[in-house]
């Protein structure tokens, strides 16, 4: 299933359709399939009531009532990532449903067996990770109407209501605002093969036009998601069991392994749009950063982490511009740098505003003997306070990342 193992060197010019990757959607799946076959109705049955188990604190006693489903009649990339992403969903429920303070040390093997063979059968992890919670859940509510906010809705959801729903979709939205981007990436490399520096250029201009409009799409998160929401209801499932000090030991998945597994939970880093666009602009992290970017990568489709390896293998972007001596090809890289840095502070504001204050405001809020709930009836999430649901150290990583990419500009 691995692309990208062609022996011929170097694999180019890259071919999107080698990867998995749509011309019209970029790395979202192209119109996901909403319904599996029935021999699963007992799992999609539990995914359409999630967030009503959830919060009543039933979905435990109805996993443990599941029958154990073979996966053999699944078929094809569409049916296993929305069994992926309805297993994923319940995963986190069970986990999660009674706070930080209630974790399970075992996934029952009725769910974490055929978990594991989706997940296997994929090339994921058996967590929700991005690729689950939006590349793989959207719908459109008017087949024909266009793909905007309005006309979208998840496939499968957890408790959050709107917000939840706002939170996947505006993500959704940044990874459809990506897509000349990803087709820049593919006329960048082929026009400094070709030696053509006009098509160079209008390359480097989409690019820069695409992580603008990124940025545009996710201003539109404090519009469809209230921070309160978002950070003492919905980030809970959204977490992970690697590095995370609520469940320090990790999950044993029964009928798997008698270990215990530690995955990370979803987090932006996952996005495979940006680690490309940094692999084709030369953007060099500093090494604990780009540590947590590179195993971020075990969380993605592989033709998609493939097509990443593939850029970085590629002929060097950055030199080509050098060696040119071009003041408008050095403009026009610069201008894409510059664009994805400032998406880049961007979104610390955005974490700043959903994470830093909602959190300060939780912490107000647990000290009140008054204290609105939490995710399921309990207090306001803590453990992961100062660090993202992938288990970084939120502010230092996000502003390393930031920094480092300013870095990557060409000086005059």
């Amino acid at each position: 299933m691995e692309a990208g193992d062609d022996t011929e060197e170097p694999p180019l010019p890259l071919a999107l359709t080698r990867f998995q990757i749509s011309e019209e959607f970029g790395f979202l799946l192209p119109d996901p399939l909403t319904e599996l076959p029935a021999p699963y109705g007992p799992w999609m049955d539990i995914g359409h009531e999630l967030p009503q188990l959830i919060t009543s604190r039933q979905l435990r006693s109805r996993v443990h009532q599941m029958p154990q489903l073979s996966t053999q009649h699944l078929r094809g990339r569409e049916e296993l990532h929305l069994a992926h992403l309805v297993l994923s969903c319940i995963t986190m429920g069970y986990v999660w449903q009674e706070g930080e303070e209630g974790t399970v040390q075992v996934l029952p093997r009725n769910l974490a067996v055929p978990y594991w063979e989706v997940s296997q059968a994929l090339g994921l992890p058996p967590i929700l990770s991005h690729a689950d919670l939006v590349l793989a859940n959207w719908r459109r509510k008017d087949p024909n109407g266009p793909l905007e906010i309005e006309n979208l809705d998840t496939i499968i959801t957890l408790p959050g209501g709107e917000s939840l729903r706002g939170f996947v979709l505006c993500t959704l939205l940044v990874e459809k605002a990506a897509v000349p981007g990803i087709k820049a990436i593919v006329g960048a490399l082929r026009a400094i093969l070709q030696c053509d520096e006009e098509t160079l250029h209008r390359a480097l201009r989409e690019l820069a036009g695409a992580i603008e409009a990124m940025r545009e799409a996710l201003r539109r998160m404090h519009d469809y998601v209230d921070p309160e929401v978002f950070y003492t209801v919905i980030r809970i499932f959204l977490s992970g069991w690697k590095d995370n000090p609520a469940m320090p030991h990790g999950l044993i998945y029964e009928g798997v392994s008698r270990e215990p597994m530690a995955y990370s939970g979803g987090s932006a880093a996952q996005s495979t749009v940006l680690h490309a666009f940094d692999e084709l602009l030369g953007i060099c992290h500093r090494e604990d950063s780009a540590a947590f970017l590179h195993r971020m990568r075990d969380y993605m489709p592989p033709p998609h982490r493939a097509f990443v390896q593939d850029i970085q293998r590629a002929v060097s972007l950055k030199q080509r511009v050098l060696s040119s001596g071009s003041a408008r090809l050095r403009a026009a890289f610069n201008r894409c740098v510059s664009a994805l840095a400032d998406f880049r502070s961007y979104h610390i504001t955005i974490v700043t505003k959903y994470i830093t204050i909602a959190a300060a405001k939780a912490k107000a809020g647990r000290a009140e003997p008054s204290a609105r709930a939490g995710p399921s009836g309990g207090k306001a999430p803590s453990a992961l306070e100062a660090k993202g649901t992938g288990g970084s150290h939120i502010f230092s990583f996000l502003k390393s990342i930031r920094d480092t990419t300013r870095e990557g500009m060409i000086s005059a």
